[in-house]
């Protein structure tokens, strides 16, 4: 008589049926998908015996549940990541949503991408554009202003101060002359043309002249000395008297040379005596 071959759970004879071994023990098809078969991961359904199972870390799926959670591509025989809630994603999904997002549409940046980059912020080289003209600044230059940015010709129209002289915009540097911008090339003397920036310089009406140009071109002539009044360094204090000028130090009486300046004097024959010398005449 021979030995019993049965179901190790509902105990019918397996001889001439199909069966399946697990941990030494052996059951039917029925009891195995009851009892014993491995729950899918992604359908939560048992992986019966006559499908194919795919596992990793200790999660099962069927072989045509194994696909990407984004994409739905098949994984089986391809690389693949596990993410959160255990669904599976294919590597080039992995990627796209690893990715940074671009700051203007809002898409992934894909490695190879033309990007630009600015304050941990990254945008596709065609989204970053002026906030104005919206034309494509790309790896041009540009300025921000709060969360916005522009290209440099709507900055020069939009924000740059306009120069008092030329009445264009001062994209860099420039200087400042009684509240009023300056272009540094366009703050020059009137006369030789040279910057004056940093230099002394004499305004003269809507003209300015450098020191050297002043007393040339400009500055009266001391009727005692000869030399020109600049109003710099020594004698910045001017005596006039009717249409002639002199330094405070040139103003002295003709005879006895003492100072005059801010003191009574006579006028005689066209020349400055103090008032004791005409008595001597």
């Amino acid at each position: 008589m021979s030995e019993r071959f049965d179901c190790h759970y509902c105990r019918d004879p397996l001889h001439g049926k199909k069966y399946v071994q697990k941990e030494g023990r052996h059951c039917c098809v029925k009891c195995f998908e009851k009892f014993c078969a491995n729950t899918c991961t992604e359908c939560k359904k048992p992986i019966g015996a006559d499908s194919k199972e795919l596992h990793f870390k200790n999660r099962y799926w069927h072989d045509n549940c194994f696909r990407c959670f984004k994409c739905y591509t098949s994984l089986v025989n391809e690389p693949f990541m596990l993410r959160e809630n255990n669904k599976v994603w294919c590597s080039n999904c992995t990627a796209t949503e690893d990715a940074p997002r671009c700051k203007g549409c809002f898409k992934p940046i894909i490695a190879g991408d033309q990007n630009v980059e600015y304050k941990k912020m990254v945008w596709h080289k065609d989204c970053f554009t002026c906030s104005q003209c919206r034309q494509v600044i790309g790896s041009g230059s540009f300025f921000p202003k709060g969360d916005e940015f522009y290209c440099v010709s709507c900055h020069e129209h939009k924000f740059a101060k306009t120069c008092a002289k030329c009445k264009n915009p001062i994209t860099s540097g420039g200087l400042t002359y009684q509240e009023k911008p300056w272009h540094s090339e366009c703050f020059i003397c009137s006369n030789c043309k040279k910057p004056l920036g940093g230099k002394r310089f004499t305004p003269v009406e809507d003209d300015f002249y450098c020191v050297e140009c002043y007393k040339e071109c400009v500055a009266k002539k001391c009727a005692g000395c000869k030399n020109p009044i600049t109003g710099f360094g020594r004698g910045t204090s001017v005596v006039n008297y009717e249409d002639e000028s002199w330094h405070d130090y040139c103003f002295k009486c003709t005879k006895c040379a003492r100072g005059l300046a801010n003191k009574r004097f006579v006028c005689h024959n066209g020349k400055i005596y103090c008032a004791e010398c005409p008595k001597r005449l």
